[in-house]
């Protein structure tokens, strides 16, 4: 049973989030935490979440503990990491995937990591957000129809023939958002998400197997495999049941025509890809068990994450490739920032001013993600110009990048979201 909210009696407004993903449910709780009524509108029959594995870092950790110490506390009961003792603080064992002389590719960088490789099983971790949040606020089969913002008001229209009437609504739709083409108009550039010419090949393989073929060590632990135009990652979901797989590629020509994102694998085009690769990484692959080829897509710089009334949060403000680790991360930090600023508003009139002060602590950082995502990218695929396959430079700047995500204060967010929107209203 969730627990009971105490809205505050005070607030002259609601506030509607379409989309019951991480994101989504994350903003709901931290919402609901201040006395914000709020209402989730999912397009599904249930809340779902596609995907196996996902990385959460300590600043994800420290978002949720600031939201509410209960999704932590359900982070950590689903969580997997490394395996071995001397292993829990690390992220990845970064491997030479084509360094032959080695079966298993030369380990050339251990990166180190506060809450090491923290990994959830999505629907895993979505299971414990949705024990806390009120079965009475959530309505399922609402597929996004249209968004009208009439100034004081947003209505919603759902494919269902329904509609409901708020005072904002936050867009929580995911990559293919339809509020953030709403906020946007189909046609703008910033609308829709575009080709990063990437792809990558998902599957999962049970640690037993894994481990019988590879030994425990490299079965379970996160290893990274690095080589000229891919790189392979592995690490343990499900509390060491699973190993989770994924095998990145490049799309030479950078296209991505066919109009689905996520294909069966062509296992042939698969071999190609890592062909002259060590060992390790073609005993992986052969072990994948209903493997897809997903297209990677992140969304171009975005002038704005609000217009008036409507907002959009997670990955329907900032979706990025998957390198840092770090998309579901951003979604959290937007919920935290969400959910205290909206806690200093009142009235409806108000709202616009939160929105406001949301997009300008949480866009440049968000932005910058989907950014130095794409650019992970190219450095694990030994692409990056200045780096490309110089091993002494790609370790240099492994020894770095991630630390601006890791170490960021969010404390200091709150307190810049609230200096904010108080300045602003002071001008009124």
């Amino acid at each position: 049973m969730a627990p009971k909210y105490e809205l505050h009696p005070e607030r002259k407004y609601s506030i509607a989030i379409v989309g019951g993903g991480i994101g989504g449910l994350c903003t709901a709780i931290g919402l609901l935490h201040q006395g914000v009524p709020v209402h989730i509108y999912e397009a599904a029959p249930a809340f779902a979440e596609i995907g196996a594995g996902v990385s959460l870092g300590p600043n994800a950790a420290r978002a949720m503990k600031l939201i509410d110490s209960k999704i932590y506390d359900g982070f950590c009961r689903c969580r997997t990491n490394n395996s071995w003792p001397d292993r829990q603080h690390y992220w990845f064992s970064f491997r030479k995937g084509e360094d032959t002389s080695s079966k298993f590719g030369t380990r050339f960088y251990d990166m180190w990591c506060e809450t090491g490789q923290s990994s959830v099983h999505r629907a895993r971790f979505l299971d414990e957000l949705v024990a806390l949040v009120p079965s009475e606020i959530a309505h399922f089969g609402k597929r996004l129809e249209s968004v009208q913002d009439k100034g004081d008001k947003v209505i919603i229209r759902f494919g269902d023939g329904t509609s409901a009437e708020h005072s904002a609504l936050i867009g929580c739709d995911g990559i293919k958002s339809k509020v953030r083409i709403a906020l946007f108009g189909n046609d703008h550039p910033a609308a829709h998400a575009v080709f990063t010419g990437k792809y990558a090949y998902r599957g999962l393989i049970p640690m037993e197997e894994a481990a019988k073929l590879m030994g425990d060590e490299l079965a379970r632990n996160s290893q990274m495999y690095l080589g000229h135009g891919g790189h392979i990652l592995t690490f343990p979901i499900e509390q060491g049941k699973t190993m989770n797989v994924v095998a990145f590629g490049t799309k030479e020509d950078g296209k991505w025509e066919d109009p689905e994102w996520v294909k069966p694998l062509d296992r042939a085009q698969m071999e190609k890809d890592y062909e002259g690769w060590v060992e390790a990484t073609r005993q992986i692959l052969s072990l994948m068990q209903k493997p897809d080829m997903w297209a990677l897509f992140n969304h171009p710089p975005t002038p704005t994450y609000f217009k008036n009334r409507v907002c959009i949060l997670g990955d329907a403000a900032h979706a990025s490739g998957p390198h840092n680790g770090a998309g579901a991360s951003q979604a959290i930090e937007d919920a935290l920032i969400m959910s205290r600023v909206m806690a200093r508003v009142f009235n409806a009139a108000d709202v616009p001013r939160a929105f406001a002060a949301y997009d300008r602590v949480r866009r440049p950082r968000s932005q910058y993600q989907v950014k130095m995502a794409y650019e992970g990218g190219l450095l694990y695929d030994l692409q990056l110009p200045g780096y490309m396959d110089d091993w002494d430079k790609v370790k240099e700047l492994l020894s770095t990048k991630q630390h601006w995500i890791w170490n960021h204060d969010l404390e200091a967010d709150i307190r810049e979201v609230e200096r904010i929107f108080a300045e602003e209203t002071a001008r009124l």
